[in-house]
């Protein structure tokens, strides 16, 4: 796994015997710089074709809420006189008197004034109204979500999710919407989360990264950029899956080197994070003093 782009095109090129190149970028032969348009494509497939472990990443972060004290005026979509706007933006959502429920800040913050999504039923002076961040940008090297990973860390408790449709519109709409349990969807490239918070909390869940290449400085990336650059994957099935589709560009009988392939790949994913002992029988191993760890005599004494 440490060899280059470069390294690797070069072992698939000399193993097809073409002739082996000395650069893939600039003034590279033809075939050098097709085989490294097709050690993208490879890289880029190979990602989704298992979940690797040298991509499963963990995400967390901690919800944001504060209070600040303001006006409503009944029929309007602004909160007015903010006592404060400091970090507020448009992933917020917002719960106070005289604001609907769902109700979330609509656009930037200008002044003491903060835009809503809904207008507000009832004038309030002075009052207190709590802000909490309910939408939360993915990471930057996010490609797919890991099921049943998403945690309440703060509470110890799984998160429930992801929501349909039709499942979060009843629950930010209907009268029956709140509970001990939060609740997620991934909309918009955010990770939304009901009901909004009212105080710090943690939250996680492990995801799956596209930075499958990484810069010889070690930096994730999610494509070949110089020829120094490494990729995550086995040095073998690299050099095979680049056999196999320049053969198949090419027009080439592909049976055997897609046989060779499909080889190193169920070698690869088997070996790649281990797997579990399945038991045709399972029981769940006794913790606590039971029969079975007792003594026969003596108890102790």
């Amino acid at each position: 796994m440490a060899t280059t782009v470069l390294g690797l095109v070069q072992q698939a090129a000399g193993e097809m015997g073409l002739a082996v190149p000395a650069v893939l970028t600039g003034n590279a032969p033809a075939d050098s710089s097709q085989l490294l348009y097709l050690a993208n494509a490879l890289g880029q497939e190979l990602s989704r074709r298992h979940a690797w472990q040298a991509l499963t990443k963990q995400y967390l972060f901690t919800v944001s809420a504060t209070s600040i004290m303001a006006n409503t005026s009944a029929g309007s979509s602004s909160l007015t006189n903010a006592s404060s706007i400091a970090g507020i933006d448009a992933t917020f959502g917002i719960a106070g008197p005289g604001i609907n429920q769902a109700t979330y800040v609509s656009g930037t913050p200008s002044g003491s004034t903060i835009p809503l999504s809904q207008p507000a039923s009832s004038t309030n002076t002075g009052a207190t109204y709590t802000l909490a961040k309910v939408r939360y940008a993915m990471p930057a090297d996010y490609d797919r979500i890991i099921d049943d990973t998403q945690w309440d860390k703060s509470k110890h408790w799984k998160m429930l999710g992801p929501e349909t449709a039709q499942q979060w519109e009843w629950l930010i709409s209907g009268y029956i919407s709140t509970g001990p349990r939060m609740r997620f969807r991934i909309l918009g490239n955010y990770f939304q989360i009901w009901p909004m918070p009212g105080s710090a909390e943690v939250i996680g869940f492990e995801y799956m990264s596209n930075a499958w290449a990484t810069s010889a400085a070690g930096v994730g990336q999610s494509a070949f950029l110089v020829e120094t650059d490494n990729c995550v994957f086995p040095d073998r099935l690299m050099v095979l899956g680049l056999k196999k589709k320049y053969f198949e560009v090419k027009g080439f009988d592909t049976s055997v080197v897609a046989r060779d392939f499909a080889e190193e790949l169920d070698l690869a994913r088997a070996h790649d994070a281990g797997s579990p002992v399945l038991s045709l029988a399972p029981r769940a191993a006794s913790v606590l003093i039971g029969y079975e760890n007792i003594p026969d005599s003596g108890y102790g004494a």
